[in-house]
C-alpha cells in the first residue's frame, strides 16, 4: 500500500487516537506491532496518518491497548475505510490544505459551532463576497486562484443546505456585520442572505452586540468547533497567520466549550439577532 502524500484532517486523527491510546497502557510502537503481527513502521506510519488500517485491525489494536471504550472504538470504526472522497478532492493541489481539512470537518460533524469576530461564517458567504474577502490578500492572489478559492467556499455550503443539513449554530460579532467589505451594495446582498439562511430549522445564528463589552475568545477572529459523533472526536480549528491550526487534546476540546459556552451567555437570542441584522441592513 503507497503512503498517502497528504493524509486528511480525519486521517491524522485517526493516527493520533490510536497512539493516545497506546501510550496510555504504557506500550511502545514495536511491541504494539509484534503483538498485532505486523512491521514495526505499521504502527508509526499508520499513527501518523500516512496507512490506513482494516477495521479487524482496529479491533485487534483496541483489545491490545486494553481500551474497553465501545462507542469510541465504533466511532474510529468509522474513519477506518467506510469513508470515500469527497467532493473537496477535486480542490486537491488547487487550494491551501487547510481549507480541504476544514470541508472534512464540516461534512463529517454531527453538529458545528462557530464564532466570528471580523469575518461573517464562510458557510453563509455570497459569491461576491467571498470573492471580496479573497481580493483583500497581500500581495494578490492570482485571478484563477481566487475563483477557486471562492468556489470551493460555496460548495461547502451545501453541508448546511442539503437533505441531510448538519445542525448549526453561530455566534457573530457585530464588527463582521458592520464591516462594509466589497461595498454597500455588496454587504446589503450580504446581510440579506444572512437573513434569509438564518431561518433555515438547522441554523441558530446570534450576534454580539458592540455593547457587551468584552468576552472569551475575543482574540481569535474565527473559531469553528466541528462537534464529531463521539466528543473524544471533536476537533476546533483556529484561523491562524498561516493557515488553518486544529486542536483535538481532550483538555483543549474542554476548554473551548467551556469558552463557547460562555460567548452563548453574551450573545443576543436568535429573534433579536435577526432584529439586529435587520436594522443593520436599515443603516446601509
Amino acid at each position: 500500500m503507497a503512503p498517502r502524500q497528504i493524509p486528511t484532517i480525519l486521517q491524522r486523527r485517526f493516527g493520533v487516537e490510536l497512539r493516545r491510546l497506546r501510550e496510555a497502557v504504557g506500550m511502545t510502537a514495536p511491541t504494539a506491532a509484534g503483538l498485532l503481527g505486523t512491521d514495526r513502521t505499521v504502527i508509526s506510519n499508520v499513527e501518523a496518518g500516512r496507512f490506513g488500517i482494516s477495521e479487524e485491525r482496529l479491533r485487534r489494536l483496541a483489545s491490545i491497548y486494553e481500551c474497553d471504550d465501545s462507542a469510541l472504538i465504533d466511532a474510529l470504526a468509522e474513519l477506518t475505510g467506510g469513508r470515500k472522497s469527497g467532493w473537496w478532492e477535486d480542490y486537491r493541489g488547487k487550494v491551501p490544505p487547510g481549507f480541504l481539512d476544514v470541508a472534512v470537518l464540516e461534512h463529517y460533524a454531527a453538529r458545528l459551532r462557530t464564532l466570528q469576530i471580523a469575518h461573517l461564517p464562510g458557510l453563509f458567504q455570497t459569491e461576491d463576497h467571498a470573492r471580496a474577502i479573497f481580493d483583500l490578500r497581500v500581495p494578490p492572489l492570482p485571478r484563477l486562484e481566487v475563483e477557486l478559492r471562492v468556489a470551493h467556499r460555496l460548495a461547502r455550503q451545501t453541508v448546511i443546505t442539503g437533505d441531510h443539513a448538519t445542525p448549526y449554530t453561530g455566534v457573530i460579532h457585530e464588527a463582521a456585520i458592520r464591516m462594509q467589505i466589497g461595498g454597500r451594495a455588496i454587504t446589503r446582498a450580504q446581510l440579506t442572505h444572512l437573513m434569509e439562511e438564518s431561518t433555515r430549522p438547522n441554523i441558530t445564528l446570534r450576534v454580539i452586540p458592540f455593547t457587551a463589552g468584552g468576552f472569551p475568545l475575543l482574540g481569535d477572529a474565527s473559531v469553528l468547533y466541528a462537534e464529531a459523533p463521539n466528543q473524544h472526536l471533536d476537533t476546533v480549528q483556529l484561523d491562524g497567520p498561516t493557515g488553518a491550526v486544529f486542536f483535538d487534546s481532550p483538555t483543549q476540546l474542554a476548554n473551548f466549550r467551556t469558552r463557547l459556552d460562555l460567548v452563548d451567555n453574551v450573545a443576543l437570542t436568535p429573534s433579536k439577532s435577526r432584529q439586529f441584522i435587520r436594522s443593520a441592513l436599515r443603516d446601509l
